[in-house]
């Protein structure tokens, strides 16, 4: 029997699976026909409510594995990342705001390499992990507007938008002063 270290669970299956609807969101998005925007848009939520379900699922059955826990973060950027540069290429999201989401990501990512490197450890907070949902909730709004094309979606979305940069950019904060709090920087 294989390690539970090393083992392919339902909800690893789960993240695979998000990683693949991201892919296709993208390739859906760009089409200019609206019933294929809104096909693009079921989609991203199909994906987006994988995240949650599998976090439940590897939690409920204890099947939390390290592979599950390296991918599951991968899967979460590709979808939130594809919906913003699609966004961006629509021209819904300012460059800037999808910039600034990047530049964090790639930030503590890296932090947390150097963490690893330096052997410690720099568990996800939960700002972080509340800005992912928050992050999608907006994407999923902003994307509803492009089907439906109605002001008050757009605002909504967009107020979502603007709190989850407050919560991206705030998490970063939060990881680099909890890494210099731990000698990691």
């Amino acid at each position: 029997m294989a390690s539970q270290k090393n083992k392919i669970t339902i909800p690893t299956h789960l993240t695979f699976l998000r990683m693949a609807l991201a892919v296709i969101f993208m390739m859906l998005i760009m089409i200019p026909a609206k019933w294929v925007k809104a096909l693009a848009l079921m989609v991203f939520l199909i994906a987006a409510v994988t995240d949650k379900l599998d976090g439940y699922i590897a939690r409920e059955t204890k099947t939390v594995t390290e592979l599950g826990t390296f991918l599951d973060p991968i899967a979460d950027k590709m979808l939130t990342n594809l919906a913003f540069l699609a966004l961006v290429a629509l021209g819904v999201v300012p460059v800037w705001v999808f910039a600034m989401i990047l530049v964090r990501d790639f930030a503590v990512d890296g932090l947390r390499m150097v963490s690893i490197k330096k052997g410690k450890d720099l568990p996800s907070s939960l700002l972080g992990k509340s800005k992912t949902t928050v992050q999608m909730i907006a994407l999923g709004v902003l994307l509803f507007s492009v089907v439906v094309n109605f002001d008050i979606v757009r605002i909504i979305g967009n107020i979502l938008l603007y709190a989850a940069l407050i919560m991206t950019v705030t998490s970063g904060v939060g990881y680099f002063y909890n890494a210099r709090q731990k000698h990691i920087i």
